[in-house]
C-alpha cells in the first residue's frame, strides 16, 4: 500500500505501544487519528510529534468498553480527516482476577474493550476502506493467547478470540481490506513490574532482552506498507519466547 496521505486511526496510542506505532505510521505518511481514554496531555504531546513530521492528525477520544464508541471514533476520524484507510486495534485491558474473584463485569470489560471494540471497529472502518479502494487492519494481540498465565483468564482468552477474529475478518473484507496481527511478547514491562520480575522474565527470552515499542511499531508498517500478500497471519514479536517451554 502507498501511505502517503492514508488516514491511520490507532486506538490506545497516546502512550506506550501505540504512541510508536502513531509515529512510525506517521513518518511512513499517514495521517494519523491519535485515540486515547483519559491520556489527553499525552495523546496531545503524541499529536504535536505528528505535525512536526508534517502530517495531519486528530484527536479523538472514547472508553472502548462502551458499545457505542468504536463506530462514533471511526466517524470522527473520517469527518475531520477525510476517510480512513488504516485501522490500528492496540488498545486493551490488562486486569487481574483470581479465580474465586471472577465476575461477569471483570470478564464483560476485558471482552468489550478487547475483542469487541475491535470487531465493531473493523466494521465501521471497513466502510470508508472500500470506498477508498482497499485498506489495512492490524490488531495487536499477545503471546499469553496460546501461554496463558494465572491470574490473567479473562485477557488470555480476549487475546485468544482477538486472533481467531483476526482470521475470520481476512475472510470476509478479502480481498479489498488485509486483516493481520501482531502477538508481541515483551514489548514494554507494566509499570507495576519490579526490577526482579523483569530480570526473571527476561531470562526466558532466548534473545536476552525484552523487545521495544519501536519494533512493535516497525512491524505494524511492515504489515501496512508491504503485506499486499499477506492476510489472516499472526506476527509473532518475542525473541523466541514462545519456542521456550
Amino acid at each position: 500500500m502507498d501511505t502517503l496521505g492514508k488516514v491511520a486511526l490507532v486506538t490506545g496510542a497516546a502512550r506506550r505501544v501505540g504512541r510508536a506505532i502513531a509515529l512510525e505510521l506517521a513518518r511512513a505518511g499517514c495521517d494519523v487519528a491519535v485515540h486515547y481514554r483519559r491520556s489527553a496531555d499525552a495523546a496531545a504531546e503524541v499529536a504535536e510529534e505528528v505535525r512536526r513530521l508534517g502530517r495531519r492528525v486528530c484527536l479523538v477520544s472514547g472508553d472502548l468498553g462502551d458499545a457505542a464508541t468504536p463506530e462514533r471514533l471511526v466517524e470522527e476520524v473520517a469527518a475531520a480527516l477525510g476517510g480512513l484507510g488504516i485501522l490500528v486495534n492496540n488498545a486493551s485491558v490488562f486486569d487481574a482476577a483470581k479465580f474465586d474473584d471472577w465476575s461477569d463485569s471483570h470478564w464483560e470489560q476485558i471482552f468489550r474493550v478487547n475483542l469487541f471494540a475491535p470487531a465493531m471497529a473493523a466494521r465501521a472502518a471497513a466502510r470508508f476502506m472500500r470506498r477508498g479502494g482497499g485498506g489495512r487492519i492490524v490488531n495487536l494481540t499477545d503471546i499469553l493467547a496460546e501461554r496463558p498465565i494465572k491470574g490473567f483468564a479473562a485477557y488470555c482468552a480476549s487475546k485468544a478470540a482477538l486472533i481467531s477474529l483476526t482470521r475470520s475478518l481476512a475472510r470476509e473484507l478479502a480481498p479489498d481490506i488485509t486483516v493481520n496481527a501482531i502477538s508481541p511478547g515483551i514489548a514494554v514491562f507494566p509499570d507495576d513490574y519490579d526490577v526482579e520480575l523483569r530480570e526473571k522474565l527476561t531470562k526466558r527470552v532466548p534473545l536476552g532482552r525484552p523487545g521495544t515499542p519501536e519494533e512493535v511499531a516497525a512491524a505494524v508498517r511492515f504489515l501496512v506498507t508491504s503485506g499486499d500478500y499477506i492476510t489472516g497471519t499472526v506476527l509473532t514479536l518475542d525473541g523466541g519466547r514462545s519456542i521456550v517451554p
